[in-house]
């Protein structure tokens, strides 16, 4: 395939605009990328699709969601809204602990059936790679049944899915203050089964006052090393625990959230090259007050992914154009930086090489929008200009 005149945002050095532009696919890759006037002859006879002058991006890629579960939290959702606070229904055993048991009582193929929808909404916002986490199921088996849902996704749907293993979410009731057992008899097995079974393709934990601490998952990140995985970290959400530095520490590809991140956390980070992991969608639902250090992190040279962490309880969001408008409006990341968020530096976030920009030999995923400049992605509230999706070099219908 062979698109024509189209305004091309290469995600290189910034929007890497190029006007006019052209993109010769060939083989699920993109061979050539440039102005229609350098075209080189051999790709000028190609199927060709003309874009009017239409906007171009690389496929849209959301890093952190939490789509493979069973149920909903409406219910708390009011009860926030009438002054219960997370940490109030997470101890009262709603919170992740209610999707856990939901979660346990579906079936593998019904956790595909309920997450297809959602990832449904997320492919008519964009995306084209998607990570889905476990994390709900809280046992060996549970866990398992999770990712081996997460994998089917891709069967599926014309999307990339990246599975990660987060047993260390929550400590379910079985193991109310036995942390450490919880990480010796689930959390570690799980992940070795995981790996056995090729169901994962990095690891996560919950690092917070209600989760886990630092020292609960020195184990689980060292197994993580020995087993060849890359790590991540849902770190200083609701209190500064140390986990971004804790994580930049272990190497990891991303720290997740990081609302009450601290000046030692982000120059951990910016020494390591972990990616932030932005998520406006969870600081709007709970209504929290204190942003991520947006300005420090820019300051520090530290790349800023934006995604929905879509999930049941704390972002029931499943649009990626959406989460860049909040990432911009409630966080100050420009316009540019949100693009770069869920193209690029999501990419990064995922320890993927091959994608996130529009470059000859990545991946030929890629996003036609009914828009004429890049700002409109993230300027436009609840409304997705796209026109059409290509994956793998494939237009959409």
């Amino acid at each position: 395939m062979l698109l024509t005149h189209a305004t091309l945002a290469t995600m290189t050095g910034g929007y890497g605009l190029i006007p006019d532009a052209a993109v010769a696919l060939k083989d699920a890759r993109i061979a050539w990328a440039g102005p229609m006037a350098d075209l080189p002859a051999p790709y000028h006879a190609l199927p060709g699709h003309d874009c009017s002058g239409r906007l171009v991006t690389p496929g849209l890629i959301d890093c952190h969601t939490h789509a493979v579960h069973a149920g909903h939290r409406a219910v708390e959702f009011e009860l926030r809204l009438k002054g219960a606070s997370y940490e109030d229904i997470a101890r009262a055993g709603g919170g992740i602990l209610s999707t856990v048991t939901a979660t346990r009582a579906a079936s593998e193929d019904r956790l595909l059936t309920s997450a297809l929808p959602r990832v449904d909404q997320l492919i008519a916002s964009g995306a084209t790679t998607v990570e889905v986490k476990s994390g709900y199921g809280l046992t060996v088996e549970d866990e398992l049944k999770m990712l081996r849902a997460a994998r089917r996704i891709a069967d599926q749907r014309p999307v990339s899915v990246r599975t990660t293993h987060l047993a260390a979410h929550a400590i379910p009731p079985e193991y109310k203050g036995r942390a450490t057992a919880y990480m010796a008899e689930v959390a570690i097995p799980s992940l070795r089964a995981a790996r056995a079974e090729g169901l994962v393709d990095a690891v996560d934990a919950f690092c917070e006052t209600i989760a886990f601490s630092t020292a609960d998952l020195a184990p689980l990140f060292a197994e993580a090393r020995a087993l060849g995985l890359p790590v991540k970290l849902h770190a200083e959400q609701l209190t500064d625990q140390g986990g971004a530095a804790f994580a930049a520490r272990h190497g990891a590809l991303s720290a997740d959230h990081l609302e009450y991140l601290s000046p030692d956390g982000i120059a951990a980070m910016a020494a390591a090259g972990t990616v932030a992991v932005i998520l406006p969608g969870a600081f709007y639902t709970l209504r929290e007050t204190q942003a991520p250090p947006v300005a420090a992190l820019r300051a520090a040279g530290v790349p800023m992914a934006v995604a929905t962490d879509l999930n049941p309880g704390s972002s029931p969001l499943a649009s990626l154009t959406l989460a860049m408008n909040m990432a911009c409006t409630l966080f100050r990341l420009t316009p540019e930086e949100a693009l770069l968020g869920v193209t690029r530096d999501a990419a990064r976030a995922l320890g993927l090489t091959d994608r996130g920009r529009i470059a000859p030999g990545l991946r030929a995923d890629l996003c036609l929008w009914d828009a004429d400049h890049p700002a409109e992605l993230a300027y436009r509230i609840g409304a997705t200009p796209l026109q059409h999706r290509i994956f793998g070099g494939r237009l959409d219908a």
